[in-house]
């Protein structure tokens, strides 16, 4: 009796944050950062956007009519609730222009299943997964010379996002969203008048493509360095990529709850959620996030947390159910279906910025042919490349595997249209590198 006293009280309490939410206020189900370090997500700050539209049509020969998003978009604040937020991290050393205007920032995007706070862990402190530390003074991303702003993009943990309160109902965002909203925390709220560098890894460096496209013409934005991203997911870019985030979405909407409620299930606790659907999906990515020959060389403990089952036994799944609760299932598929819109392979001729673009060789979500393609339409555009056994995953480690080709591109010391192949053996299986909780594009 008293158990199902308290579940009813569960449900109650949740029903009331879905109602406080719809008249306005906010629901946390994924909190504002996805790295549970607390002195790491002090640093984080966060901007509101007023009147910002999500979801509109971006006219890039007419940037004008896109400066608060697309046109035909919707606000946030016409559907009761906050104005669109971000967040960010920022260290380092401003510099200003004799209007007052910082003019030598570094923008690093974050990726798909982490924040400003994740990026800082990784480059900043320093971590198995992507080497020694990258950020900092005398870093290959040096704080003296540099003012350097790590942002979440709308969909993460301290921007808006669906899990916010209105599920479903929150606008289906784009990448031209992600940056626009991103562009006017620069302008509006950090002063920054010119970015020397904007780069990012996989989703990071799917946004860096879109920076380029969009704010290189103006002088805004003097170079790029995507790093494992895509200037194209949807089926004409990538029939591959959008197979497989398409089959993360499906594995998600399977689950029993997601099919009961349609997706509509904020007025569940949160155990109650479709987090059985989320761990699908995970497992799916996991499945060919690493080189098949270092997956085939693990032993099944190794990779058995990581083998999804309604029903797991011992220690099967263990692994994509404890990630998944970091995780809001519409919030995942709204990013995946981010992907399914993007594509600006016509728009690549738009990038006047110096380009270097970094892709893993085996990577087996976004193959480097792709990349290879995009950095061809791209004028005096570099390549560089390296072979690693935790594939995707070895975005991470990309600046420190090329830290010589990488630091007289920032330096702007580089020749252009330089191609650089720094192949890197793989090794018999070890014990895997902890690596973040998922990694996608």
């Amino acid at each position: 009796m008293k158990r199902e006293l308290m579940r009813h009280l569960l449900v109650a309490v949740a029903a009331l944050a879905f109602t406080a939410a719809a008249q306005g206020g906010e629901m946390n189900i994924t909190g504002t950062c996805a790295l549970p370090v607390k002195d790491i997500c002090d640093l984080k700050q966060s901007y509101d956007i007023s009147g910002f539209r999500l979801g509109g049509k971006y006219d890039l020969d007419k940037p004008e009519s896109w400066q608060f998003g697309g046109e035909g978009g919707t606000t946030l604040e016409s559907l009761g609730m906050p104005p669109l937020r971000v967040s960010y991290i920022a260290v380092g050393t401003p510099r200003y222009n004799d209007r007052g205007e910082i003019n030598n920032a570094i923008v690093i995007n974050s990726y798909y299943s982490g924040d400003a706070a994740n990026m800082y862990n990784f480059w900043v402190k320093g971590h198995a997964l992507s080497g020694e530390p990258l950020i900092g003074k005398g870093r290959l991303f040096d704080t003296d010379k540099y003012y350097i702003v790590m942002v979440d993009a709308i969909g993460l943990w301290g921007a808006s996002k669906p899990s916010n309160g209105l599920g479903l109902k929150f606008p289906q965002y784009s990448n031209f969203d992600l940056v626009q909203a991103n562009y006017r925390l620069l302008r509006d709220k950090l002063n920054v008048g010119q970015v020397e560098l904007v780069t990012g890894v996989s989703m990071g460096g799917t946004q860096s493509w879109v920076w380029g496209v969009m704010h290189s013409a103006s002088g805004f934005v003097k170079a790029i360095m995507p790093i494992g991203g895509t200037t194209g997911s949807d089926s004409a870019g990538d029939p591959l990529t959008k197979w497989v985030f398409g089959l993360m979405t499906s594995a998600i909407k399977s689950d029993p709850v997601w099919q009961k409620t349609n997706g509509d299930y904020y007025h569940l606790p949160k155990e109650q959620h479709p987090l059985m659907g989320v761990a699908f999906g995970w497992s799916v990515l996991n499945h060919t996030g690493f080189d098949f020959a270092f997956r085939a060389s693990q032993p099944m403990g190794t990779v058995e947390p990581l083998i999804f089952d309604w029903e797991p036994k011992g220690k099967q799944a263990s692994g994509v159910i404890a990630q998944a609760k970091n995780f809001d299932a519409v919030d995942l598929v709204y990013r995946n279906n981010a992907g399914d819109l993007h594509n600006v392979n016509k728009e690549l001729g738009r990038i006047k910025a110096r380009t270097l673009v970094i892709h893993v060789e085996n990577d087996q979500w976004l193959v480097m042919s792709k990349a290879k393609a995009a950095a061809a339409k791209v004028p005096g555009a570099g390549f560089a490349s390296f072979r690693d056994k935790f594939a995707h995953y070895a975005v991470f480690k990309a600046p420190n595997e090329l830290k010589a080709t990488i630091a007289p591109f920032i330096a702007d010391k580089w020749t252009a249209g330089a191609t650089v192949a720094s192949v890197a053996p793989m090794a018999a299986a070890s014990a895997p590198a902890a690596k973040p909780a998922g990694l996608s594009k």
